[in-house]
């Protein structure tokens, strides 16, 4: 089957970061799903993973945790999933990406791809769903107000993947006022677009520029990138006793300075679920269909940026390189393997 991966951690600018392969097609495990991949989309871990991670001496890793596609086989184990069922998923950190023509995928993590929705479009979501999901509602607990604090919610870096859908999930599935930070008029207007209520830019004092809003001091913050550039005003900015979230990669981070108003620190990594196959694990097929259900409502929409045309090495190195210039809005996704 075609592929696409790395055999040595190389920049991106390099040929031979990401290239095309042919590998044996994968067979299910008792719980999986064989999956024909028909999309795909590119994240953030992707290029984490490419610069960090060596593969196995004189083998290549595949990248990839998003995909949408169709179940060519479910394991014996498998329920509720058959040959010829849609899906969209975002796999498991710990297993071959979706960089492939076919993936295999724990069922449980796995949700029916939307109906309105094509296969690009659906690629778009599950990481960035799981992780804003699971964010607002099991880390910082939204349905429980901060006494005292403004009934609202700041998402740093609002133009993001992770940010496009927590502000759509923020402004449909609570009663918050939704403020989200981006620095360029065209993230500016992509955030409102998606529902936020007001968009303050995070290359300005933070502090300053929430507080002009008028609003009070908000209980939540939601920090999808440079928390560590942005923690000072982050503590300054929210209310005593709130509740922080984040879901980058700091160096550093100083949480000393949570303790003078009793902040409570959340991190949300996705795989957790799938790392530690935890008790809970089918919660995140669930979210996905409901994610999916709110999509064929109309109360939610695809967050796709960019299509860069078809799954090969070459397009996969332009997404690459896009992310880590650190201008992508939306998500970035690709279509379908060479015949």
């Amino acid at each position: 089957m075609r592929a696409v991966g790395y055999r040595k951690s190389l920049p991106i600018t390099d040929p031979e970061a990401l290239v095309d392969l042919d590998l044996p097609q994968p067979a299910p495990g008792p719980l999986d799903l064989l999956v024909k991949v028909e999309a795909v989309s590119v994240n953030p871990v992707d290029t984490k993973v490419r610069r960090r991670a060596e593969p196995e001496a004189g083998g290549a890793k595949v990248l990839g945790w998003d995909a949408a596609g169709t179940v060519v086989a479910a394991g014996a184990e498998v329920q509720g999933f058959a040959a010829g069922d849609a899906v969209f998923y975002a796999g498991d950190l710990t297993r071959p990406g979706t960089n492939a023509q076919f993936h295999c995928v724990d069922a449980r993590i796995v949700g029916r791809k939307p109906a309105r929705l094509d296969w690009a479009q659906a690629a778009a979501l599950p990481l960035t769903a799981i992780t804003a999901w699971e964010t607002l509602f099991d880390r910082l607990d939204t349905g429980k107000p901060v006494p005292g604090a403004a009934p609202a919610i700041l998402i740093v870096g609002g133009a993001g993947g992770v940010g496009s859908v927590a502000i759509q999930l923020a402004r449909e599935l609570t009663d918050l006022t939704v403020i989200a930070t981006a620095s360029r008029p065209e993230t500016a207007a992509w955030c409102r677009d998606l529902g936020a209520h007001h968009v303050v830019d995070h290359s300005k004092p933070l502090a300053a520029e929430v507080a002009a809003l008028g609003l009070g001091a908000p209980g939540l913050v939601f920090s999808t990138t440079n928390t560590d550039a942005h923690l000072a005003a982050i503590v300054e900015l929210i209310a005593p006793q709130g509740r922080l979230a984040l879901i980058d990669d700091p160096e550093r981070l100083d949480v000393g300075l949570l303790k003078r108003k009793s902040l409570s620190l959340h991190w949300e990594f996705m795989f957790t679920r799938s790392m530690f196959a935890t008790a809970d694990i089918a919660a995140q097929g669930a979210l996905l269909d409901e994610v999916a259900r709110l999509i064929d409502s109309g109360r939610l929409r695809t967050t796709l940026g960019e299509h860069y045309g078809r799954i090969d090495a070459a397009n996969l190195r332009r997404a690459h390189g896009l992310i880590e210039s650190g201008r992508a809005r939306g998500k970035i996704v690709l279509e379908g393997f060479s015949e």
